[in-house]
């Protein structure tokens, strides 16, 4: 007996789902990213307007007072959705765990001064709570915000933001008993050093709109607070005092936003420049709301940088608010 095997094309009816095809063109093939953003966001057949905000919609653009007609062009460059945002994390805390256990098995924690671990805590573990604040302002961008391309990254970002928190917590009691943990709580509480970063932290909570919280949040703070604390502190300032395994343990924070800024920065932009109609306006609204949150937020981070840095907490200061104006400026904000 013979047997014929003859391989057979067989041509797809379709390339991916009706509703993304409408946005990509019916005869290309679409990337997960796309299947798992485009046209997900609910906009039409709700029952009843949310009793506790009667003037919008449950999922209501209106929200923000940037204004796009089409809120899907806010795409991550990442290309992250569910499955490839947990696969890029989990190679990453990888890396942690290995440098946990290399800090641990050499005994790097212990070969710091006992002056160096304690301010290396007192800088670190109030930022415990900025993160969480982070948290807190991410999951609301992802819930009053408008279309999936900017809340599910926003959502991603949220729980980024818990995992510092607690990469935070977990270096310091790498480096020192439990008890460090209700000091810096009680520095968040009480230390004026940390006073004018707790207000403003405090006050983004209470922000209605969810495009200017992502621009107090997320550009203005961060883009000032991760450079200064993880680039000038960390990497070239204790590292060189004999604090290596300090920067081994936050190695991803660094890492991380550099990653993320991409996005920030993406959406920044494409907000900024929205077709003809609209971008005079978002641009504007972007300047402003840039302005007030970044000069806050370095009047915040003032006597953090002064903590950390000395003499040259000032400075150092004035390079990373000079560093992000540029970036605004790049992006299109008419500073």
């Amino acid at each position: 007996m013979n047997i014929d095997l003859q391989a057979r094309e067989i041509t797809p009816l379709r390339q991916t789902f009706a509703h993304v095809a409408r946005l990509i063109g019916e005869n290309k093939a679409a990337t997960r990213y796309q299947e798992a953003t485009y046209g997900a966001q609910p906009s039409a057949n709700f029952h009843y307007r949310p009793t506790w905000d009667p003037a919008h919609e449950l999922f209501d653009a209106s929200r923000s007072r940037i204004r796009l007609a089409d809120w899907e062009v806010l795409k991550d460059p990442r290309q992250f959705y569910y499955a490839t945002w947990t696969m890029t994390r989990a190679r990453q805390q990888e890396a942690v765990e290995a440098n946990f256990q290399f800090v641990e098995s050499r005994g790097l924690a212990a070969s710091m001064s006992d002056a160096l671990r304690d301010q290396a805590l007192q800088v670190l573990l109030p930022l415990r709570h900025v993160a969480w604040g982070a948290n807190m302002n991410n999951a609301s961008i992802c819930a009053y915000g408008y279309g999936t391309a900017f809340t599910a990254p926003a959502m991603f970002h949220a729980m980024d933001q818990l995992g510092i928190a607690q990469l935070i917590t977990r270096l310091a009691l790498a480096l020192d008993e439990p008890a460090v943990l209700d000091a810096g709580k009680r520095a968040w509480l009480d230390d004026p050093r940390w006073q004018g970063l707790r207000h403003y932290v405090e006050d983004t909570f209470v922000l209605q709109d969810p495009a200017e919280l992502f621009v107090a949040q997320n550009f203005a703070l961060d883009g000032l607070l991760y450079p200064l604390v993880y680039g000038h502190y960390v990497d070239d300032h204790l590292t060189l005092q004999g604090g290596t395994a300090v920067a081994m343990l936050t190695s991803f924070v660094p890492e991380w936003h550099d990653e993320t800024a991409r996005w920030i920065d993406a959406v920044v932009k494409t907000m900024a420049a929205a077709p003809e109609a609209e971008a005079a306006g978002n641009r504007e609204l972007l300047t402003q709301w840039f302005k007030r949150w970044a000069d806050r937020a370095q009047a915040a981070l003032t006597p953090v940088a002064e903590l950390a840095l000395g003499e040259h907490g000032a400075a150092a200061l004035g390079e990373v608010r000079a560093a992000l104006d540029a970036r605004a400026a790049k992006l299109g904000l008419a500073l």
